[in-house]
């Protein structure tokens, strides 16, 4: 008996031996493991497991009577883990039934849940090599899914690049188209302010490129200061920049910004001891709901406006009406002067 004690215990760690009352004798020692701390030994075994397949049995009698039967069951107290079984007479009577139990599907709840090692397992049981497949599965998915994030994450990199200025960190054209597009198929109020630098040109003349970038980089950054934070700011030529204003209300709110951006432009400068001295010019367009004009309608109607205000005397704000490209006197009742 001791020997057969040992060699179940080896060939199947899940057994169970019940007498002929259906408490149990002897448990291997990891269904034993699983329903620690109680002691399996000495309790019944309809008290421990609850046996959901076949449904015809419902008491120990019926199960000693059912001959070789395969069970369902699951562990009454938690997690409650699944369990499969094979019930046999090994004696050819019922004095001592045998129930060889498995996890199947649960198992690999049941090794993260019982913390299970294959030593736990008959090493003829074709559960740790699923195990296996399951962990090298499991590395494989995890390292797809890294790759295909890394991949990602480059290729956003690579959009957000390809619509960036090097030199501002600001938009460039192509990423104004983008948002303008978006915001046309929004059917959304928006406006757009063309801006274009006053006496830039003297700045690198005088003092070179050097200085113009560093005088490019402050603008950049004192516009998007001077704008909302739903705008956004673009460079879109040497000295031309683009500000697009969504959930626009009202002239007033364009009047203002526009004001803030040349007031804040015309502020010195300090390049290595240098002052240097620019200002802003801006073309407006206000765009309605319900307007669907081309993206390059928009940017020549505000180009108009911005040398409406060029020639009217450079530093001011123009909003865009139709009557500028009909007036040979660009500057008329549309053109904002800065006080």
């Amino acid at each position: 008996m001791q020997m057969r004690s040992e060699a179940l215990a080896i060939l199947c760690p899940m057994h169970l031996l019940l007498d002929a009352q259906g408490y149990i004798l002897q448990a291997g020692p990891t269904i034993a493991k699983v329903c620690q701390p109680e002691a399996l030994v000495g309790k019944r075994f309809l008290d421990v497991f609850d046996l959901t397949r076949p449904r015809a049995i419902a008491c120990f009698g019926d199960l000693q009577a059912a001959g070789a039967q395969k069970l369902h069951l699951k562990l009454r107290a938690a997690p409650h883990t699944a369990l499969k079984g094979v019930l046999v007479h090994p004696s050819g009577d019922d004095s001592v039934i045998m129930i060889n139990l498995s996890f199947g599907i649960s198992i690999i709840d049941a090794v993260r849940d019982f913390e299970l090692t294959n030593a736990d397992f008959a090493a003829t049981d074709l559960a740790i090599e699923m195990l296996y497949l399951v962990e090298a599965k499991t590395a494989a998915m995890s390292a797809s899914y890294l790759l295909n994030m890394r991949l990602q994450g480059a290729r956003i990199a690579a959009e957000e690049q390809a619509y960036t200025d090097t030199l501002t960190g600001l938009k460039n054209r192509r990423g104004l188209e983008v948002i303008l597009s978006r915001l046309l198929k929004q059917n959304a109020s928006f406006a757009v302010m063309q801006i274009d630098l006053d006496y830039f040109k003297a700045v690198n003349d005088t003092l070179g490129h050097a200085a113009g970038d560093f005088v490019l980089q402050t603008v950049a950054q004192n516009m998007v200061a001077e704008t909302r934070e739903q705008d956004v700011v673009a460079r879109v030529g040497g000295d031309e920049f683009t500000v697009v204003l969504s959930e626009v209300n009202s002239e007033g709110v364009l009047r203002k910004i526009g004001q803030r951006i040349i007031e804040r432009v015309e502020k010195p400068i300090d390049y290595q001891g240098h002052e240097c001295r620019i200002s802003a010019s801006i073309g407006t367009v206000w765009i309605q709901p319900g307007e669907m004009p081309e993206i390059s309608d928009i940017l020549s109607d505000a180009d108009v406006a911005l040398y409406a205000s060029k020639n009217a005397g450079r530093a001011m704000q123009t909003l865009y009406s139709p009557d500028l490209r009909k007036s040979s006197n660009l500057v008329g009742p549309q053109t904002e002067r800065r006080q």
